[in-house]
């Protein structure tokens, strides 16, 4: 009969050798410090239906001997695994080695266990395992999993299954585990990884709904690069065999719930396991030439954290918007969809608008997004003054207000506004209504285009919703009037977000004068956007190309140039807004112009 030496005695090691020996099954359970000093009296060992002290062998690593029946567990963290694995692949048994004899089934999160367990070991088997239990005190292990304890997937590595994993499956399945052998492993460690990239979040911030689009966010990157690296994950519910009926959690008398595997990390003070969570998403991007800066944010952030001594779920929204700026600013398709089937869906404003395009109101009533208010830039969202103040002034606060209210937007509603150019238009109502002190104002990335490509509905004619509540006033963000563009144009960064050609003063269809307010940079708003029309995921780098001080941002007539300030927000940079932009200081012949392509040529 097989005996399990399980090594690691967390909350997943733990549990599975509790049950083994409970189900009458040779086990031995490695542990070290105090925790294993505390295991020597049993395990207290807390579950639904009350406490029991398990009497589970516990030893240290060198305290056990290796025989030819024995099936090697590496129940470790998975930074832990390398070392454990070189610890225990060269030790004998009997003439030869535990690598060339034994099998090893790794338990680990992630994707890189098995590759490093493979480089020793002849036999591998990987696992997936599902386990709500919870190891926080020395000695204890909370178990609230039932009626099963837990769920194992297992399977030979790199693929296939064999007699032995039906015989582990089998003894699984003893121990209060549904079990089930699979032949394509790697599918299925890939498969657990969207369910649990959240887990640094878990830890560092209490639930809100803004960490809720943070773990959505998190696993939409996490799709885009497995598709990128061609790695074909499982779905675990939807392709397993199991009952999955029979597991779930229950609470254990006297013990509030905890947090998951890395919450369990940092409130214990261990390392946690996120660069083989976040990291390794991360790791696959850069690989395979993508980006992933959601999830190497996360995985810094935590790390920051850990250094800190940061308690468990201490860090606020705030803190969490400066980690994921995007959240603030984009929202994506699949995110926008999940979000309109939820409790408290957005509101819908769609800002169709393009310089010599007038017809906005028809193409909205021609599709939408279901429910979608149509918002005319040019009457709604400007106001009309001297030609000094612009083209597309800002609006009065109060007018605003009510045209926000007509348009169905209460202060306890997020709102996510879009267009059919890429945001250039819906940019504004984004900057607009936070400006006016809305606090949950996003832009559908993409716009129309990114939706209908993921198969969203459209709905035809117009939409009068029930009228809003939203109280606004202004301030909200930073601007700049003609003055203060220019100043900052000498000490800051004044960036002019027009088309360069319209920069350096060759061509200028609407405006009084061509050129540029001296000392300004061309920056395209074009260049925000990929050719999907998304928002770039290397903004942070273009940005930063631009060197270093406060930012301003300019354009025709401030509507772009709202594009550009959504586009830095979403890379955690702020920016002030100059809404007269160049259609107020061209109007102004005191103000000098500059030509060509450097800041401060021409006349």
């Amino acid at each position: 009969m097989s005996r399990y030496v399980v090594i690691g005695a967390g909350a997943v090691g733990a549990t599975l050798a509790a049950e083994l020996h409970l189900a009458g099954l040779s086990t031995v359970l490695v542990a070290r410090g105090a925790h294993l000093a505390a295991l020597r009296e049993g395990l207290r060992y807390l579950r639904p239906d009350g406490e029991q002290r398990v009497a589970v062998p516990a030893a240290a690593a060198d305290e056990v001997e290796l025989g030819p029946e024995d099936v090697l567990v590496l129940a470790t963290k998975a930074q832990d695994a390398e070392a454990a694995l070189a610890d225990w692949a060269w030790r004998p048994v009997g003439d030869r080695t535990a690598a060339e004899v034994l099998p090893v089934v790794t338990l680990q999160n992630g994707l890189e266990a098995e590759r490093v367990a493979l480089r020793r070991f002849a036999t591998v088997y990987g696992a997936v395992a599902w386990s709500p239990s919870a190891y926080v005190t020395a000695g204890e292990i909370e178990a609230p999993g039932a009626p099963a304890a837990g769920v194992v997937w297992l399977g030979r590595y790199p693929a296939g299954t064999d007699a032995r994993a039906a015989a582990i499956v089998a003894d699984l399945e003893k121990a209060r585990h549904l079990a089930e052998a699979v032949p394509d492993i790697t599918r299925w460690k890939a498969g657990k990884l969207p369910g649990i990239i959240g887990n640094a979040l878990d830890a560092l911030y209490p639930p809100s709904p803004l960490r809720e689009r943070a773990v959505a966010a998190l696993r939409d990157e996490l799709r885009a690069v497995y598709a990128r690296a061609g790695v074909d994950a499982a779905n675990l519910v939807g392709e397993t065999a199991l009952d999955l009926g029979r597991f779930g959690t229950q609470p254990i008398p006297g013990r509030p719930p905890t947090g998951r595997s890395t919450w369990q990390s940092l409130r214990r003070g261990a390392p946690p396991e996120t660069d083989f969570l976040n990291g390794e998403i991360a790791l696959l991007a850069r690989l395979h030439g993508a980006e992933a800066p959601r999830n190497a944010a996360v995985q810094a952030r935590l790390q920051r954290a850990v250094g800190a001594g940061t308690e468990v779920g201490s860090l606020d929204d705030a803190d969490l918007r400066a980690v994921l700026p995007d959240l603030d600013v984009l929202v994506d398709a699949a995110g926008l969809a999940a979000e309109l089937d939820g409790p408290n869906p957005p509101v819908l404003l769609d800002v169709r608008w393009a310089l010599g395009d007038p017809h906005g109101r028809a193409h909205h009533a021609e599709g939408h997004l279901p429910g979608a208010v149509y918002v005319d830039l040019d009457t709604e969202l400007a106001g009309h003054g001297e030609p000094t103040d612009g083209r597309h002034p800002l609006p009065e606060v109060a007018d605003l207000q009510a045209a926000a209210r007509r348009w169905g937007v209460r202060a306890d509603r997020p709102v996510v506004a879009y267009d059919a150019s890429g945001g250039l238009a819906a940019a504004r109502a984004w900057w607009l209504l936070r400006w006016a002190g809305h606090p949950d104002v996003r832009l559908l990335d993409g716009g129309l285009a990114a939706w209908t490509a993921a198969q969203g509905p459209l709905e035809t004619g117009e939409v009068v919703p029930e009228p809003g509540d939203v109280v606004l006033d202004g301030g909200h963000l930073p601007v700049l009037d003609a003055d203060e563009a220019a100043e900052l144009a000498r000490t800051g960064l004044l960036l002019d977000a027009r088309a360069g050609e319209r920069y350096r003063g060759e061509v200028e269809p609407v405006d009084p004068r061509a050129g540029h307010i001296p000392g300004a940079r061309s920056a395209p708003t074009g260049d925000n956007l990929d050719p999907d029309g998304r928002f770039r995921r290397d903004l942070r780098a273009r940005f930063a190309a631009f060197g270093e001080g406060e930012i301003g941002v300019y354009c025709g007539s401030g509507v772009t140039a709202a594009h550009q300030v959504a586009a830095l927000a979403s890379v955690g940079v702020s920016a002030a807004l100059f809404p007269g932009s160049w259609s107020a200081w061209s109007n102004d012949p005191a103000r000098p112009v500059a030509t060509g392509p450097e800041p401060d040529s021409g006349r």
